[in-house]
């Protein structure tokens, strides 16, 4: 599969509805000819957070209606696709599901091969997508339900340095919002409160930097917000915008506290393998964090390493990450047939002993 290559991918796996094309010719840089982004955050406001039911249902209704769309917007025909890419996992399995099914249908009836991607894997092979970084490079995956430092050796090849043992930042972000009334989705919200807040208000704590290795925790951090909150709300009736502002800074800088510092322990393992090219990317969707970004690229400067981060609207979830993602599966020779399933679990690393535990359907991650 060395000529040009025309990818046309899905993405359903949480909350965004998302198809994209891609075209890359070896050599040259991956160009995305179209990407649709179908957001589901009106139809969750009530709740305060994504509710698979009502996920999967939106996503059966506007996955043909996404394809659509960036087919015109590439101005293609369905002759001009060499491969259907499609997110298999792992991710809220209705809305997997309605994504594998909706691939399948257009393998079978257009002829195409079929590739499951990782969605994972989407991510961590956006830094390739946007700027070809060679491998091996260190990736910080670090998203609403994941996160990670892992080494990248090759597009299905991973080895994972350390990773969340509870909450995923952007789960710890969404939460906070809850607890200080802020709108969902939560990582922009409780960013925006942060600029006009003291940071050094309450002293939060910064989870497992006592202990060594890359591991992550954000539950207890999580927790300490909401004693920080309930003591204000007893001594004053209730939050003031300050307060609210205080809170999420200092959540915000105890967050960026604990990546900077891992992230810098991480370095030191991926520096020790001594690659010619050292790169660190940042991907997912905690990675728009402006705050965080800055400070990231402030470690790797005293590393001397460049930092990489794709463009904001490559962080969150999209479907060109999975059309290239599934373009360097083809190009591999690795292809699926209609026997794809649906994988709420995934983890990339399958060496590595599970973070969250395992279960009947495996490791969790």
């Amino acid at each position: 599969m060395g000529g040009t290559l025309t990818v046309l991918g899905l993405e359903s796996s949480c909350d965004d509805t998302a198809a994209a094309v891609v075209r890359h010719t070896p050599g040259e840089m991956p160009d995305i000819l179209a990407s649709t982004v179908y957001g589901q955050t009106d139809l969750h406001a009530a709740f305060g957070g994504v509710v698979p039911e009502i996920a999967a249902r939106a996503h059966a209704e506007k996955l043909d209606v996404s394809v659509k769309q960036a087919m015109e917007a590439a101005g293609l025909g369905f002759d001009a696709i060499d491969a259907i890419a499609v997110t298999a996992g792992p991710g809220l399995i209705g809305g997997v599901l309605s994504g594998v099914m909706c691939a399948k249908g257009l393998s079978a009836a257009l002829g195409k091969p079929l590739i499951g991607v990782n969605h994972l894997a989407g991510h961590a092979l956006t830094p390739r997508l946007t700027d070809q970084t060679e491998f091996p490079y260190l990736m910080l995956l670090v998203s609403g339900g994941h996160c990670q430092f892992l080494l990248a050796h090759g597009p299905e090849e991973f080895t994972r340095l350390g990773g969340t043992i509870d909450d995923a930042p952007g789960e710890a972000f969404d939460k906070t919002a809850r607890l200080l009334g802020l709108p969902q989705p939560g990582g922009p919200s409780v960013e925006q409160a942060a600029k006009s807040g003291n940071s050094k208000r309450w002293r939060l704590p910064r989870p497992l930097l006592d202990r060594p290795g890359c591991d992550m925790s954000f539950s207890g951090l999580k927790t300490a917000i909401l004693r920080a909150r309930d003591e204000v709300v007893a001594a004053k009736g209730g939050l003031t915008e300050q307060d609210r502002s205080d809170l999420a800074a200092g959540f915000q800088a105890a967050v960026t506290d604990v990546l900077a510092e891992k992230t810098r322990r991480a370095l030191q393992l991926y520096l020790a393998e001594n690659p010619s090219t050292p790169t660190i990317a940042v991907a997912g969707g905690v990675a728009a964090n402006l705050a965080i970004r800055s400070r990231l690229q402030e470690v790797c400067a005293e590393f001397g390493v460049a930092f990489t981060a794709p463009p904001l609207a490559l962080c969150t979830d999209n479907a060109a990450m999975i059309a290239y993602a599934g373009m360097e599966r083809f190009r591999a020779g690795h292809s699926d047939d209609m026997t794809l399933t649906a994988r709420p679990r995934w983890p990339l690393d399958k060496k590595a002993p599970a973070l969250l535990g395992s279960g009947k359907k495996g490791a969790k991650a």
